[in-house]
């Protein structure tokens, strides 16, 4: 027993623990975890000063011996990019740490949210983004990944959660400010939506802007955020795995959202991929990685990258929400049916006997 008063009794090794630890799981954490002893404070100042130094060696190598480098490293190093990136993966990981076991995202999906950073990362923050200035379809698969692939991984992870969870408390007030939730909501609206999916892929491709966007970094750098801010937004209204309500619509608008950015990538790829003129004379200034394919080639490739993957991730962002919906359909027939419901049990024979 403790001196202070308060119920105690200890183990072998001397450590006292209050009485109201009566379960075994929470006493084996005490005593087997040693991260259990490390303040919240001291494991998050370690992470972010090893993500501080690396950043900081980076940033360094970059600048002064960019040449040297492997292929996995930055070729023009972002502080904003690299911190984003990497402070989002320590908040998630730490989420998913402290997070209770039963509310512990799968392990499929903290595959998903890794992957869809990585892919984010690897088309901005390696030696891939120089080939990417030099070369028209090399920027289209870059923008792919940026606008569609990673954004769909990540919302497949569904992972705010998580990561507001670890996230420092000043920043967490921000992100769930009024304001900051009022306007998400409004980009967020369905036909609004799918116009800035679609209109800021064809905007940043309008020749003149294009041109000036490759030439400027800060053009540049808001090109490359709005790709990647408004694909995660687009994603996470079509992705979201709840019903309506909770979630911002219907699974039906869902499905009609996916169709409806399909059609005008198809066209603005076919276009661009058999137009004879040369749209994007940037790359002919810069000169191209591949000097054999020339500006036609070039540009025939990069049409095709806008036209053929994004309607395949068109057609999986359908078959996905309709599986959502395939899954809370069976959900609510299960719970009818432990509530006695017949009518239930009528319709989950019915998809036995197919009437």
């Amino acid at each position: 027993m403790a001196g202070d008063g308060a119920a105690t009794f200890s183990i072998d090794d001397g450590e006292e623990f209050p009485l109201q630890l009566r379960s075994i799981s929470q006493i084996k954490s005490r005593v087997e975890s040693p991260v259990a002893s490390i303040p919240v404070w001291a494991t998050d100042s370690l992470a972010y000063a090893g993500v501080a130094v690396a950043g900081a060696l980076l940033a360094w190598l970059c600048r002064t011996h960019a040449s040297v480098l492997p292929f996995w490293a930055p070729w023009d190093f972002s502080w904003i990019e690299f911190l984003s990136a990497w402070l989002t993966v320590w908040w998630y990981i730490r989420g998913v740490g402290v997070a209770p076991p039963d509310r512990r995202p799968s392990l499929a999906r903290q595959i998903s949210f890794f992957a869809g950073i990585l892919v984010v990362y690897a088309v901005l923050e390696t030696r891939f983004e120089y080939y990417a200035e030099h070369q028209f379809f090399l920027h289209r698969i870059q923008h792919v990944a940026m606008h569609h692939l990673g954004p769909v991984l990540i919302a497949l992870s569904w992972p705010g959660a998580e990561i507001k969870r670890a996230m420092p408390a000043p920043l967490r007030r921000v992100i769930e400010h009024p304001m900051a939730a009022r306007t998400v909501s409004f980009l967020q609206q369905p036909l609004l939506a799918a116009f800035l999916f679609v209109g800021l892929i064809f905007f940043w491709l309008i020749p003149s802007i294009h041109f000036r966007a490759m030439l400027d970094a800060n053009l540049y750098a808001l090109m490359n955020w709005s790709m990647v801010i408004d694909g995660i937004l687009f994603w996470c209204l079509v992705l979201d795995p709840r019903p309506s309500p909770p979630a911002r619509v219907t699974f039906g608008m869902r499905a009609a959202l996916t169709v409806l950015v399909m059609f005008p990538q198809i066209a603005g790829g076919a276009f661009i991929a058999f137009d004879a003129r040369d749209l994007f004379s940037f790359y002919d200034l810069c000169g191209r990685i591949y000097a054999g394919l020339g500006a036609r080639y070039d540009q025939a490739i990069g049409g095709l990258i806008i036209w053929i993957p994004p309607a395949m991730m068109s057609v999986m962002g359908l078959v996905l929400v309709l599986n959502a919906l395939r899954r809370t359909e069976e959900s609510n027939l299960s719970r009818r049916i432990a509530g006695g419901d017949d009518s239930a049990m009528v319709a989950q024979a019915g998809r036995w006997t197919g009437m």
